[in-house]
Order: structure tokens, then sequence, then C-alpha cells
């Protein structure tokens, strides 16, 4: 196979965080109207008038009903770029949404650039009028909630805004929902763009027939935004050319969340706005101020990846990566903790809703160690004075913090329900210690600092002293893999903690405690060597210890590799990829004998035991072709069935960092 990216199940459009994360799900931008990844409409409108007729961009066909035809669509890791042909001349839009993972204050800000550009097609001028408008619909969390506009103007810039009536800051908490507090913004800069607050049928229809948008009829606010009489934000501004010149103007989308996250009872600030002259009015000032330099910066890193992804697994790579990278930083909101230091959330959509869960951060840490170690530090920092803390009394690791956006404390599976109760089954206690201690190590690998080893010496033993006791052959519990259910005896749970524990082994040896090197180091070679004995299994390795005839991927095992922990050999992590080559269907390899459900990452994580391009390219190209066929038009599912590509539950989640694996260099045991 050479699989290219034709068709993306969804294509980011505006993506700052789980609760503003805005895609087309459809295979033009003008068969639907933008969505939240959830699927609930988010509505963005675009059209523009070429020598007065009149052609949609972006949205549904109930205002204008001549589509552009839309010539072709590329995504990038920062920029989706549609281009259209209206009658004589070419309109290309762009989304960019710089989500530069090395510089913290861009990454957390808000701000999407729409950018227009059209050219003449046949050598002649034309007028064009262009009209972008935005409904209330971002700025709530239901269509039945009510909304307040306003329009300001300052430092050059026009901005119209959407506020919610019920401003309820941090309330709730949940998986299916968007936000309800906070300000969406609409901006352009003075002079060059033309404001309107208008009713949705008569400033739309106003454009097309006139050129101008409208404010007459626009009822008093707040109003509903279900109706189809709310009100839209309506930017509208010439995009004529000349023969020889082509024509641009940027407008920007931007949400003002005020308050991001609620930790431990305190509220957070978003990154962006942890000083206190930060608000919406330098958020749209920087974002202008600094455009074309960013979107500079924004253009190189997608060149840059794009080439480093080619360079290990040809063109199909480069773009899996490109569609995974604003998947994966979107699904996360950095926010300002305590004293200051920066703290990176993730949220498990369409999962469980879980807030900075760990066995999250574990498969999506490729890219972090990559890209800025210093993201994955702040995912983990909150565990350790929770974890050492009186709130979790048990003496392995927590699977999460809370809910999003409410990071209090552990919700996964009502643990505290009744402290009575064994919760063993129900929890993942090898697995989460397990990621802990691979995390640290990989982080002290790649920057060289042994601070929070030292730092947290006691809590990272009793994880390890945990795994020593039960993680060679785990008792009845989950895995990271928790839709499967509970499994004992799980081969793959077992490799993780021979992997956890040689990790903590590595860092008593960097930080001076032999004596701990010498012990769990053995232990964990030990596990490993044990491992083999009792599941090898014809030409594989076993699901469950107690097992016959069953399989499984060993994705672990890959931090024996890129660790260069020295648990198996070589010939042994490349007997395992002769194992997958015999189990691959037409969209990937089944995590396990039990069905064909997959897990993309999973699959990469397990054609990098060992260096194998081939195997590793074909897996990526298996990949790419479900992004491309499957039939579930949301941004792309982590959990699908091999045979069919339809996908379970999962969907927009962080887990796709895991992709930026076949990057790492493996490391010399």
């Amino acid at each position: 196979m050479n699989e290219r990216l034709r068709r993306p199940p969804a294509v980011p459009l505006v993506t700052f965080d789980p609760h503003t994360s805005i895609w087309s799900m459809a295979d033009r931008l003008t068969d639907d109207w933008p969505r939240h990844w959830t699927g609930t409409k988010m509505a963005l409108y675009a059209v523009v008038r070429v020598d007065g007729v009149g052609y949609r961009l972006m949205g549904g066909a109930e205002w204008c009903p001549r589509a552009a035809e839309q010539v072709s669509l590329s995504v990038r890791a920062t920029t989706s770029t549609y281009v259209f042909r209206c009658g004589p001349v070419e309109v290309a839009l762009d989304f960019i949404t710089p989500l530069l993972a090395d510089d913290l204050d861009l990454l957390s800000r808000p701000a999407t650039y729409m950018r227009f550009t059209a050219r003449s097609l046949d050598g002649k001028p034309h007028a064009i009028a262009a009209y972008a408008d935005m409904t209330g619909e971002i700025a709530v969390n239901l269509p039945h909630q009510r909304v307040f506009w306003d329009r300001t103007e300052g430092d050059g810039i026009l901005t119209l805004s959407f506020r919610g009536e019920d401003q309820r800051v941090l309330e709730t908490a949940g998986d299916h929902r968007r936000i309800e507090w906070g300000t969406a913004l609409f901006a352009g800069r003075s002079g060059r763009v033309q404001g309107s607050i208008g009713d949705i049928d008569i400033c739309r229809d106003a454009f097309l027939t006139t050129g101008s948008a409208s404010e007459r009829g626009l009822k008093p606010a707040p109003r509903k935004t279900d109706y189809n009489s709310d009100a839209v934000l309506a930017l509208t501004f010439d995009l004529s050319v000349t023969p020889d010149n082509a024509t641009s103007e940027t407008l920007v989308v931007a949400y003002d969340d005020e308050w991001a996250i609620e930790y431990f009872g305190q509220k957070l600030r978003a990154w962006w706005r942890r000083f206190d002259n930060s608000g919406p009015l330098s958020l749209l000032a920087d974002a202008f101020r600094e455009q074309d330099q960013v979107m500079a910066r924004a253009t190189a890193f997608d060149e840059s990846l794009a080439a480093q992804a080619r360079a290990v697994a040809g063109e199909a790579y480069a773009d899996l990566l490109a569609l995974a990278w604003r998947h994966t930083l979107a699904a996360h909101k950095l926010a300002a903790g305590p004293s200051g230091e920066p703290l990176y959330f993730s949220k498990e959509n369409f999962s469980n809703g879980c807030i900075a869960t760990i066995d999250v951060t574990y498969p999506s840490a490729p890219l972090f160690l990559l890209f800025n170690p210093a993201l994955l530090r702040a995912m983990i920092v909150p565990y350790y004075s929770y974890c050492a803390s009186p709130a979790w009394p048990f003496p392995f690791a927590a699977h999460d913090l809370g809910t999003y956006p409410k990071a209090n404390g552990q919700t996964y599976r009502n643990f505290d329900k009744d402290p009575g109760q064994p919760i063993l089954e129900t929890q993942m206690p090898v697995e989460e210690c397990g990621n802990m201690l691979i995390l640290i190590a990989a982080l002290a690998q790649v920057t060289g600092d042994l601070g929070d080893a030292r730092t947290h010496w006691p809590l990272l033993t009793q994880w390890a002293e945990y795994l020593a006791e039960h993680g060679e052959d785990p008792g009845e519990q989950l895995c990271t893999d928790d839709f499967s259910g509970v499994l004992g005896h799980n081969v793959n749970l077992a490799a993780k903690a021979a992997c956890g524990l040689a990790s903590y082994a590595r860092l008593a040896t960097q930080i001076g405690k032999d004596d701990a090197a010498a012990r769990f180091g053995g232990i964990a070679k030990a596990f490993a060597d044990s491992l083999l004995a009792r599941a090898k299994d014809g030409d594989a390795t076993r699901l469950a210890f107690n097992q016959p005839g069953s399989w499984s991927v060993k994705y672990n095992m890959v931090w024996d590799r890129l660790l260069g922990l020295g648990l198996w050999s070589e010939a042994e992590r490349r007997r395992e990829l002769a194992a997958y080559r015999n189990r691959v269907e037409l969209y990937g390899c089944p995590l396990d004998n039990r069905s064909t459900l997959t897990k993309p990452e999973w699959m990469l994580w397990a054609a990098s035991l060992a260096e194998d391009p081939a195997l590793f390219a074909d897996f990526v190209d298996r990949i790419l072709r479900y992004a491309n066929e499957t039939p579930n038009r949301v941004p792309l599912s982590d959990l699908y069935f091999t045979d069919t590509g339809r996908k379970i539950g999962f969907q927009a989640r962080s887990v796709l960092g895991g992709l930026f694996v076949g990057l790492m260099p493996a490391q010399s045991g």
C-alpha cells in the first residue's frame, strides 16, 4: 500500500481545548455546519460574492444554495486549507491554530486565524465581497441557553462577541459538554473589515442581495441560540482581485474562558491569562500584532514535522502525524498552577470525561517527550502531592484527578463511594504504578533533570514495592484497555511492571542509590525472564498466562528499546513483530484474540519493538486507510475494528500523541 490522507474523518478548524474544539465532519466544508468534537453544531458560516454572484464556502445550504466547488483540502500540523473555485476566481480558506509545543504562551493562546485569499483564474479583475459569521452556539453548552452580544473597537481591532446569560463558571463537570462561561470573540482589523450583529436570516440574506450585512430586525438580547431568529456576529470585507495580484484578509476566532480549571477547590487561570493585565483585548492585540511571525513559525513547524515523519515512513506518516497534532494538543488545557507553575490537564473525550488520567498521559507521551518534555512534567506533577496525601489512601498510583474541568481528586469507578469495599478489580493498580515510573524515567532521560525523582523518592519507592509484590503475575484488575474488562494474569500488564521496575532501578542508579538499583533491577529482569518462560505460545506470547492459545500485542515492551532497559533480547522482540505480521487485517492488527478491536497508537508502539521499517510503514498505511475509509465522521477515534473500520466510543482523545513514537530514538541497554 501507499496511502495518503485523501478524506480525513474530521478536519480541525478552531481547536483550543476540550471546550472550544470545532471541526468539519464532512467531505466538503459546504456539506454541513462546523461542529464541536462531540457532534454538537457550532456554526461558522462563510460566503463570497464574485461579481455579484454568491458562493457558499462554509456551512449549510439554507441561506446560500450555491456551493463553491471545493478543489482541494490539505491538513498540516497547525493548518487546514480549503481551496475553492468560485466561477472565475479561486478562494483559499486557511484555519491556522498555532499550537506550538515549545512556546507555552502561544500554545495556550485561544486564537485561530481564518485567512481568506482570492486570486483571478481568467486574467481579469473581479469584484469580490466576503462575509463570515459566528453564532452563539460557541458560547453555550446547550442550544436553549441564551446569549448577550457586544461590539468593541480599540488598538486597531474591531471585535464582536457573544457571552452566555448564565455564567456557570466551573460549576459542572462531565464528558459530553461544551463551555457555558466566558466570552466568544470574532475579530478583524478596523478599517479593513466591517462588523455587524444581526438577525441570522436578515443579515445573511442581505449580504447575498446587496454585498453588505444588515442589523435590521435584530431582536433584543438575550436570545436563545437554537432559534432561526437568533443573532450572528458578522464580519464583511473586500477581496477584489486584479489579474496580477491575489488579495488576502485574516480574521480571528478566539475564546476567553476567564477561568479554566478547578484544582482541589481553587480556580485556575489559563496559562495565557495568568497575569492581571491579560484578557480579551490583550489576547486579540497579541494575535494580530504577531500574525505574520506566528504564521511563519507555524508553517516552518508544519514543514519540519512533515520532513521528520517522511524520513521515517514516507508521506503516509507525515499525513498521519499532521492529522494527529492539533487533535492531541486540543484535548488538553494549559493552566497556571497555585504557585504559577504550568499544569497541563488532559480530558478523556467520549471515554468517561476524566481529567488528568495517567493512562491517557502514558500513551500520549512520545509527542511531548519529543517536542516539549516540560508539558509532560506539567501533566504528572499534580499526582505527587495527591498520591502522597490522605485523600489517596492506597499504595498504588491514582488513575485520574477528577472529571473535567474539576481536578479535585479521583472519580474513576466511584472508588470512594464505599471505602469498605475492595477496589482492586475495578482500578488499575499495576497499570498506573508502571505508567508513573516509566514516564518519570523517560523524562529524566530526555531532560537530564532528576529533581522530581530525588524530591519524591519515597513515593516512587512505594510504587516500585507495589509492582515488585504484584506485578509478575497481576491479579484480576483492569489495564488501560479497560473497554475489554477485568483480566487476571495479563501478560502485557506484567511487561509494564517489568519496565516500571527497570525504570525505577535506572533512576536509583542516577541518584546514587545503588542498593535499590541492584535489587529492583534484578527483580525487573527476573520478571522479564519469567514472562517469556510462561507466556511464549507458538509464534506469539499469550494474552494471559493461564490462557493457552491466546495472544496479544505487547505494546508496553516498547520502553525496553526506547529507554535501553535491557530486559528482552532483540531476537525476542523481533519474534513478537513476526507474530503481528501473521494477524494483520485490512485496517491494522487487532489488540488480541478476543476481537478485531485495535488502538492505532498501540499498533505503532508494537511496530517499534525492534527496528523494522517495512512493518512500521505497513501499520501506518493501514491506520491511514482507516482514517480515509471509516464510516464514522468524527475526530479520529483511537478504538476501532480492524475489519470494518467502525469505531467504538472514543474520539478526539489525546492518546494519538502516541503515534509519534516512530520519531523517538532507540537506546542501547
